[in-house]
């Protein structure tokens, strides 16, 4: 396994479209378990291959509270499709590994159902809420090209851009 570096605002590539999954094979099994270490050693609860500039439809999520002693329950999606929304939504803070020490509250929406396939090829659907349905939609929203800041008010999301330009600066 190896960590893999992640990709950081304003890398173009983050804002592209990820292309579906036409066969699972070693190669798109070794990127999920590299995923999955990197993930981890972020440390996050879920990361999408665009961020790690595999241009897949495939993510990797686990929101075991390892704090509290819970177990890893790590989930590998491929081509994962949300099938349905709740109508009743809640605001929580989010951030994003692309997006270090910048975090915002985003309304989405309370539960959702994703299909996908794991990686045997087979068919599997998720019903899921709270922090995991948060997190099936923020990791899914990056193979659409869409960052969490794009669900925010223009003013916030300038905000966070301009302290992450400023912070690139003083790297500079």
């Amino acid at each position: 396994m190896a960590v893999l570096p992640i990709l950081e605002v304003p890398d173009p590539r983050l804002k592209v479209k990820a292309a579906p999954v036409a066969e699972i094979d070693a190669q798109l099994r070794k990127l999920a378990e590299d995923m999955l270490e990197t993930m981890y050693q972020a440390p996050g609860i879920g990361l999408a291959a665009t961020q790690v500039g595999a241009m897949k439809r495939v993510c990797v999520v686990d929101v075991a509270d390892k704090k509290n002693g819970e177990e890893p329950r790590p989930m590998v999606l491929v081509n994962p499709d949300i099938t349905w929304r709740s109508e009743d939504a809640e605001s929580a803070e989010e951030g994003c590994l692309s997006l270090p020490s910048h975090y915002a509250d985003v309304i989405r929406p309370r539960s959702v159902r994703v299909r996908y396939r794991d990686l045997e090829g087979a068919e599997q659907e998720v019903a899921a809420d709270g922090l995991l349905a948060r997190c099936l939609q923020h990791e899914i929203d990056h193979l659409d090209g869409v960052l969490f800041i794009d669900r925010i008010s223009a003013l916030k999301r300038s905000m966070i851009l301009r302290k992450i330009a400023k912070t690139r600066r003083a790297r500079a």
